[in-house]
C-alpha cells in the first residue's frame, strides 16, 4: 500500500511539470533510442557475447506487446513498450515525420532486423546475400569479376559487362590489389584454382549459397551488377540493417522491396526452427524506428 502511494505521488509530481497550462492532449510519438556501435569482443568473452545474444532473443520473444494506444493518460508503461504498426501505416508515419521535421523528402528508408541465430545446438554464422529489388532506387552499377578459364565464356562475360574476366591469371593481380571488384562470380570448374583468394576475398569469395557460382554467366552478372547486398553485422552477430527504398517511392514499392529482404533472410535458416526474424524496425534516414508487425511478412513454407 505504501509502495502504491509512493508511485502515485511520483506520477502526480511528473504530471505537474506544467502547473499553469491547461489540459493539452499531445499525440504519442514513440522514439527509438540510438544504437551505439558494439565494441569488438575478445576471444575470452566470445561465449559471453553469444549468451547475451540468446538472452536478448528470449527477452524480445517474451515482450507483452499490446497493439493500439493506451485508453487513459495513466497506464503501465511496461505493457506498452512500443506501438506495433502494419507496414503501410509505418510508411505513412515516416512521411508525416519528414514533413514535421522539414527533412529531405527523398531520404532513404531502412529496415533493421534482429535475428534468432540459434541453429539447434549450434549458432548460425553471420551471412551476406545479394538481392534484386523489384523497385530499384539506385542507378550505380557494381563492378563484377568473372572467374573462368574458358575463352568463349570470357568473351560472354565481357559482352555482358564484366569488369574483369579470366582464370588463374587474375589471382596474383587480386592479391596485389591491382584488380578490385565489388563482387566475384565463378563457374564451378575453376573453384579449386581460386583457393589462394579465400583469405583475401573473405565474404566475397564465390559461394553457391550466395548464387555467385554457376553456369549462367549473363544471369549472375545481371544479379550482381544491379543487385543490393544485405549482410548480418559481424560484431553484433544477430543484427541486419539495410536500405530498401526512398520516401518518395510509393508505399507498395517500399513494401515489395521489404518483402524481398525478409524472404531472402529467411532462406538462411530452416523454417521448422521457428521465426528467424524476431524483431523489425522501419525507419528513414532522420526518423526514429517504428516497430513492425512482422508475422504477416514471414514465409509460411
Amino acid at each position: 500500500m505504501h509502495h502504491e502511494r509512493h508511485s502515485l505521488s511520483k506520477m502526480a509530481y511528473q504530471a505537474s511539470l506544467y502547473p499553469c497550462s491547461g489540459y493539452i492532449q499531445v499525440p504519442n510519438r514513440h522514439f527509438a533510442a540510438a544504437v551505439k556501435s558494439a565494441k569488438k569482443t575478445k576471444k575470452g568473452t566470445k561465449q559471453k557475447a553469444l549468451d547475451e545474444n540468446k538472452d536478448e532473443i528470449k527477452k524480445i520473444k517474451s515482450y507483452p506487446f499490446m497493439e493500439g494506444e493506451p485508453d487513459d493518460d495513466v497506464y503501465l508503461k511496461r505493457l506498452y513498450p512500443r506501438q506495433i504498426y502494419e507496414v503501410e501505416k509505418a510508411i505513412q508515419l515516416l512521411r508525416e515525420f519528414q514533413i514535421l521535421d522539414f527533412t529531405n523528402p527523398k531520404q532513404g528508408v531502412y529496415i533493421d532486423l534482429t535475428l534468432d541465430m540459434a541453429l539447434g545446438k549450434k549458432k548460425l554464422e553471420p551471412f551476406a546475400s545479394v538481392v534484386s529489388f523489384p523497385y530499384p532506387f539506385v542507378s550505380e552499377i557494381s563492378k563484377v569479376a568473372v572467374f573462368t578459364e574458358n575463352a568463349s565464356e570470357i568473351k560472354i562475360a565481357e559482352e555482358n559487362g564484366a569488369a574483369f574476366a579470366g582464370g588463374a591469371n587474375l589471382i596474383q593481380k587480386i592479391l596485389d590489389d591491382e584488380i578490385q571488384s565489388d563482387f566475384y562470380v565463378a563457374v564451378p570448374e575453376i573453384m579449386p584454382v581460386l583457393n589462394p583468394l579465400k583469405k583475401k576475398l573473405k565474404k566475397r569469395f564465390p559461394k553457391l549459397s550466395q548464387k555467385s557460382i554457376g553456369r549462367d554467366i549473363p544471369k549472375m552478372l545481371e544479379l550482381f551488377k544491379t543487385g543490393h547486398e544485405i549482410k548480418v553485422d559481424e560484431e553484433r552477430g544477430n543484427f541486419l540493417e539495410t536500405k530498401i527504398g526512398t520516401l518518395d517511392m510509393s508505399s507498395d514499392q517500399i513494401a515489395a522491396n521489404l518483402q524481398v529482404v525478409i524472404n531472402e533472410v529467411c532462406k538462411h535458416r530452416p523454417l521448422n526452427l521457428g521465426p528467424f526474424v524476431v524483431r523489425a524496425f522501419l525507419r528513414s534516414s532522420t526518423s526514429e524506428g517504428l516497430l513492425l508487425k512482422i508475422e504477416p511478412l514471414l514465409p509460411k513454407e
